[in-house]
């Protein structure tokens, strides 16, 4: 089976992580995954960046962790793929499907209530799951779903409780949603455990990995890191 990180973050892009994007993709390549998703928090979260730099230089920013792992994973032998987590007040959701070119193009999203700029995502081919989605946290006010907006949700993310998880699952099902999994890795090999995505063949491209997952191919794993 090929196995997939589809939820990570790296430094110094975003701001919570503790590893860089060399420690991470080396821990993923020793794991002996095929590749991983580089989803770190976008403008609206806790990306490293001064508030007051216009957005053009924001994005530049956002997008050189997932350009220096491309570089790095060359060399190492790992695919790295291009995803971004959006934040709403403790509610984030992974997005797959939209490159650095679009970004750039689309800075009105910025502006948008976060539902109408999930759906504009969707409408323009990506691939939205929610993460986390029954989080509990001090920072966090209350819960919100947004079955309507989403194709899927993370039902295994590796660092919430089993219940988290559970009432995460029964959501998904109750919805007919995508249920997905990811580790929320923000610290390379310090992670205890892990969780993603895997399939019998590789994935070719990120839009290859979104039919697959449309279609119900990836099956979801864990493991522990020893």
């Amino acid at each position: 089976m090929y196995r997939y990180e589809t939820h990570l973050h790296t430094f110094p892009v975003s701001r919570c992580a503790g590893a860089g994007v060399e420690e991470s993709l080396a821990f993923y390549k020793e794991l002996g995954y095929d590749g991983v998703f580089i989803t770190n928090h976008f403008l609206d979260g806790n990306i490293n960046i001064e508030e007051e730099r216009s957005y053009e230089e924001k994005i530049a920013f956002y997008f050189s962790d997932y350009e220096r792992g491309l570089e790095i994973g060359k060399t190492l032998g790992i695919k790295v793929f291009c995803g971004v987590e959006l934040s709403y007040g403790g509610t984030d959701f992974l997005v797959y499907g939209l490159d650095k070119a679009w970004f750039l193009s689309h800075p009105e999203i910025m502006d948008m209530k976060k539902s109408d700029e999930l759906t504009y995502m969707m409408d323009n081919g990506a691939l939205i799951i929610q993460a986390h989605p029954f989080r509990e946290a001090s920072y966090i006010d209350h819960i919100r779903l947004f079955p309507k907006n989403v194709h899927g949700v993370e039902v295994v993310n590796a660092n919430r409780t089993e219940r988290e998880n559970q009432l995460a699952g029964i959501y998904a099902q109750h919805y007919g949603l995508i249920e997905f999994a990811g580790s929320d890795n923000h610290a390379a090999s310090k992670q205890t455990k892990l969780a993603g995505v895997c399939c019998e063949e590789p994935i070719g491209d990120t839009e290859d990995f979104i039919r697959k997952v449309k279609d119900r191919r990836m099956k979801i794993f864990t493991l522990t890191n020893e």
